[in-house]
């Protein structure tokens, strides 16, 4: 079974629990990271839409990666690593903040409450894109502008951290 590391609101470990139980039930605090990966001038963001098997919000448009860190690893490694085994390629990220949120499913599956940790890098738009389809079924580049229009136009369509996590970052410009 996938745990996932429980977590105060300051950041510090609490343990472990199975991954579905920090799901559920109203959800448990626990650490998480949001990879967002622009192109070499910032102009561009690379975008996925989340498989239609996850069991929380399929469909909906996100950041490049996310995932929950395992801890053996510095966070930028963990990160980095599991951009590689989600999308299919390797880029250096850095850790810009963190924040806390919590969100319920839509269609009553379960609940993200997650200490997210947003992660930044860059790689050139003709990078090879292999995405895992058991996490991913589409991907995409999105100019910021085009990005920030239809985040406001067509809320429904992202996942609930996407545009709290990206406001994180366009604030720290």
């Amino acid at each position: 079974m996938k745990s996932v590391i429980l977590t105060n609101e300051q950041g510090q470990s609490l343990g472990k629990s199975e991954i579905i139980e920090a799901h559920t039930e109203g959800g448990k605090l626990h650490k998480a990271f949001s990879v967002f990966i622009f192109t070499p001038d910032h102009q561009k963001l690379l975008i996925q839409r989340r498989a239609s098997v996850k069991m929380l919000f399929p469909g909906f448009w996100a950041n490049t990666c996310c995932s929950h860190p395992k801890e053996k690893f510095d966070i930028e490694i963990e990160a980095s690593d599991r951009l590689k085994e989600e999308c299919g390629f390797r880029a250096g990220v850095e850790a810009v903040d963190s924040f806390i949120y919590k969100a319920d499913d839509p269609e009553g599956r379960g609940t993200e409450y997650e200490y997210d940790t947003v992660l930044v890098g860059t790689a050139d738009e003709s990078i090879e894109l292999n995405p895992d389809p058991s996490e991913i079924m589409d991907m995409k580049w999105i100019e910021i502008d085009e990005l920030e229009k239809d985040l406001e136009e067509n809320p429904d369509l992202y996942a609930p951290w996407f545009p709290l996590a990206l406001q994180i970052i366009l604030d720290a410009r």
